[in-house]
């Protein structure tokens, strides 16, 4: 049974399925999801907790023993099963099959697991726990959902801010969720319940934030200079490799002369997009883009990348001599602008 994470605390206001499984790499929801069970299972009489963590020395066997071991009491027990890699390999996927054949009516066992790749969610093992238990997979809060995120944390602690406050702290905290949390729980204990002064919140909130590089193109893509800025300054800040930075941007700004190059075919965008293996929040962002940028942008572009390449190898060009980190900077603004 798959169940969304706001769906929980009504599932556990009834008795404990035998089997729960977390996916993500969100780890702050996916560690408070944890702990409700992990309550809720110590209010419903399971008083013993055994915890198993897969790991190069681990052996299966550890995980059908703990299931069919009694308590010394005769208490009922939460077995905890932590798959760090999401990889349980052949033999650790036939384990699980034959371990959800004969789950114990006494035990509640909890799995953990990383967000799985499309190849692994289509393995038997994950089809088997998707069966026999529930299943909370847990996406990312992505940097568009930040905002409204960080508003319902704050109304639970019965405090609240105007927009402009919270976009400072999603500004702050990008990338990074549990700090998110920490810096809203600090609004809490330094302020009353209540509204929220921009200099309360950029008083209190620090800058807390981890840059994905390849979270980079989304800000490209929107034409959000500010977060494209912040962002390059972000990850050189943060010791980045330039080369990963500029291989990441150069190839959206290939698959954007490849989709716009096909458009002046007079080929459909849909179809392009398609082909092109383009779909979720990176789709949504990439039509508008399409449709502000010309061809002859985006070949300048790429040629500008091919010249920034050269900088960080030592080989500078005339025309690109300097901080191959600010002509970065200028390649991703003629892209977003």
């Amino acid at each position: 049974m798959q169940l969304k994470l706001d769906a929980l605390d009504a599932h556990l206001a009834r008795p404990l399925s035998p089997l729960y499984v977390i996916a993500s790499d969100e780890h702050l929801l996916a560690l408070e999801a944890a702990d409700k069970i992990r309550k809720t299972a110590r209010a419903q009489g399971l008083t013993e907790r055994e915890v198993l963590v897969v790991e190069r020395s681990f052996k299966w066997g550890e995980l059908l023993a703990a299931n069919q071991s009694q308590s010394l009491f005769g208490d009922r027990k939460l077995i905890e099963l932590r798959i760090p890699t999401g990889k349980p390999g052949k033999e650790g996927g036939q384990a699980l099959q034959d371990y959800v054949k004969a789950l114990s009516p006494d035990n509640v066992t909890l799995i953990s697991l990383p967000k799985l790749d499309w190849a692994t969610q289509k393995a038997a093992w994950v089809g088997a726990l998707q069966q026999a238990g529930v299943y909370i997979d847990i996406p990312l809060v992505e940097r568009t959902q930040l905002p409204a995120w960080i508003g319902q944390r704050l109304a639970a602690q019965r405090q609240d801010a105007d927009r402009q406050g919270i976009d400072f702290i999603a500004d702050r905290v990008e990338g990074n969720l549990l700090a998110a949390h920490q810096e809203i729980q600090k609004l809490a204990l330094l302020h009353p319940e209540g509204k929220l002064s921009f200099e309360q919140i950029h008083d209190a909130v620090l800058n807390v934030a981890r840059y994905d590089v390849f979270k980079l193109n989304e800000a490209m893509l929107a034409g959000d200079t500010a977060r494209l800025v912040r962002m390059i300054e972000g990850l050189k800040g943060e010791g980045e490799a330039l080369p990963l930075v500029l291989w990441a941007m150069a190839e959206e700004i290939r698959t954007l002369l490849k989709l716009k190059s096909g458009m002046a075919q007079g080929r459909p965008v849909g179809a392009l997009l398609k082909e092109y293996r383009i779909w979720g929040p990176r789709e949504r962002l990439m039509e508008p883009a399409l449709r502000r940028l010309k061809l002859s942008t985006l070949q300048q572009a790429l040629q500008e990348a091919s010249q920034i390449d050269k900088m960080v190898k030592g080989l500078r060009a005339k025309a690109f001599a300097g901080d191959p980190w600010d002509a970065l900077l200028q390649l991703g603004l003629r892209v977003a602008r």
